[in-house]
């Protein structure tokens, strides 16, 4: 994914952003497999590799219709990109060099502001709808729309603690991305997985505490 990003960010750069956003995507699906070990491992029982490599089959409907969206609003972020990039360089898209210049100018600050604002819209919404959704659909079977809602629940919820996670996810990626080769992210595509996993599990109320909690309500 990081070699697919550089390509990008080489042969049109105006994709960029929603591509990178795309991979940041992707990797919660390839979590999966560190969901499960955690788990285990929280159960007290031994990881298993094929089971970790077969989690997900399971839950092949509501992962569909989680992807379908995902899709949908990756194309729509992409078209976004595209149309900030058309109104601020109507001459023509810019070259990778151009892309940089523009960055690193304070001369472009609309641009800059402008594109910030849309990537941050879309990224607000796909953050908000999966940062909890897959671990708890492989945890408890839930479907995809309620998954999506928890999760807007508990960024909702804990908006300051959900904001810094989402920045220490985007800074690690981002560091380990700068490296040449990209070779950090071998550990910290693991370490963010099992994080993910207990970020779930400190933030989701445990099903056997539920009754408790609306008996001591009553």
């Amino acid at each position: 994914m990081a070699q697919v990003l550089a390509w990008v960010f080489k042969a049109s750069p105006e994709y960029t952003m929603s591509i990178a956003s795309g991979c940041l995507l992707v990797g919660p699906f390839l979590a999966m497999g560190l969901y499960d070990t955690s788990r285990r491992l929280e159960r007290g029982q031994s990881p298993d590799l094929g089971q970790s490599i077969t989690c997900w089959d399971k839950q092949l409907g509501s992962m569909g219709m989680l992807v379908f969206v995902l899709i949908v609003l990756e194309l729509l972020w992409g078209r976004a990109s595209l149309v900030v990039f058309a109104v601020f360089f109507n001459t023509g898209m810019p070259s990778t060099t151009g892309v940089l210049q523009a960055v690193f100018s304070l001369q472009n600050w609309e641009f800059l502001l402008a594109y910030t604002v849309v990537g941050g819209i879309f990224a607000a919404v796909v953050f908000s709808s999966t940062v909890v959704a897959l671990p708890l659909m492989l945890d408890r079977g839930t479907d995809a729309l309620t998954a999506a809602i928890t999760s807007f629940k508990v960024v909702t919820s804990q908006p300051c603690v959900l904001l810094l996670w989402a920045v220490l996810i985007t800074a690690l990626v981002a560091a380990a991305l700068v490296v040449p080769w990209q070779l950090p992210l071998v550990v910290v595509g693991p370490w963010l997985g099992c994080a993910t996993w207990h970020a779930y599990r400190a933030s989701v109320e445990p099903i056997d505490a539920q009754p408790a909690a609306l008996e001591e309500g009553c």
